[in-house]
C-alpha cells in the first residue's frame, strides 16, 4: 500500500448510514400517509418489503433496465401493490418526499469521521457513487462529510454506473490518479470491488456481516477502523 495516493470511497452504506437514514424517513412517511390503516400492516412489515423491492429496482437501474424516474417512484408503487393497494399518485408523492427528506438525515456508519480524520492528511480522498447527483451532494453536506473530499463523482456525472470501467476511468482522469496509486473502498462487491479491480485498482470490501475472506486479492474489513491497519 506504499504507492497509494488516491483513496476513493463509496457513499451509501460505506460512510453514510443508508439503512438507518432510510428507515427513519420511511417510518415518518408511513405515519404521515396513514399506511397502517390503508395497508393493514405494521411499519416494519412495509419497510422490510420495500427494502426487498428497492434492491430489485436498484439492480435494474445499475443494469440500465430502468431510468432514474422509474426507480424513484415505481419502487413505492410496487411496495404498495404488494399489500393490495394501488395508488400511483400516492406512490409518486411518497417517492418525492422520500427523495427530499432522506438525504438530509445525518447518520453515518460507525467510525466514519474518525477514519476520515486519520486519512485526510495522508491521501487525496474522493467519492465514487451510483447515487443521484443532486441527492448525494445533499447527503455529503448534511452529514458533515463534505470537507473531507475533493470530488464527489456520481454515475450521472460520469455517464456510467459502477462497475462499468468508464466511471473509474472518468474518476482517474478527473483526479489525475493512476491505477497503481488508487484504491476503492465500498460495501458492494460487484460495483466497488470487482469494478475497481477490473481497471487495475486495489480494493477494500467493507462488509460487516459476511465471514472474513482471506484467500482473495482484496482486503475485507468488518469495521471502518480497520482501514488504519491497511492505509
Amino acid at each position: 500500500m506504499h504507492n497509494i495516493k488516491y483513496v476513493f470511497f463509496d457513499l451509501d452504506r460505506t460512510l453514510w448510514d443508508f439503512e438507518a437514514n432510510s428507515k427513519a424517513t420511511l417510518e415518518e412517511l408511513f405515519a404521515e400517509f396513514d399506511l397502517k390503516a390503508k395497508l393493514g400492516v405494521d411499519p416494519t412489515d412495509f419497510i422490510d418489503e420495500y427494502k426487498r423491492i428497492n434492491e430489485i429496482f436498484w439492480t435494474d437501474y445499475r443494469n440500465g433496465i430502468i431510468n432514474k424516474e422509474e426507480l424513484r417512484y415505481a419502487r413505492f408503487e410496487a411496495a404498495l401493490k404488494f399489500f393490495g393497494h394501488t395508488d400511483r399518485k400516492m406512490a409518486s408523492d411518497i417517492g418525492e418526499l422520500y427523495i427530499s427528506r432522506s438525504p438530509k438525515k445525518t447518520g453515518l456508519v460507525d467510525g466514519a469521521i474518525d477514519v476520515l480524520e486519520y486519512l485526510r492528511t495522508k491521501y487525496e480522498l474522493h467519492i465514487i457513487t451510483n447515487g443521484f447527483e443532486e441527492v448525494q451532494h445533499i447527503k455529503m453536506k448534511s452529514s458533515g462529510l463534505d470537507p473531507y473530499f475533493g470530488h464527489v463523482i456520481t454515475s450521472e456525472r460520469a455517464g456510467a454506473k459502477k462497475p462499468d470501467p468508464r466511471i473509474y476511468h472518468f474518476s482517474a482522469a478527473l483526479t489525475n490518479a493512476t491505477p497503481e496509486q488508487s484504491i476503492m473502498i465500498g460495501d458492494h462487491f460487484e460495483a466497488d470491488v470487482f469494478g475497481a479491480m477490473e481497471v487495475g485498482w486495489k480494493a477494500v470490501f467493507y462488509e460487516p456481516n459476511e465471514a472474513r475472506k482471506t484467500d482473495v486479492n482484496y482486503h475485507h474489513i468488518h469495521h471502518l477502523a480497520e482501514l488504519k491497519d491497511i492505509l
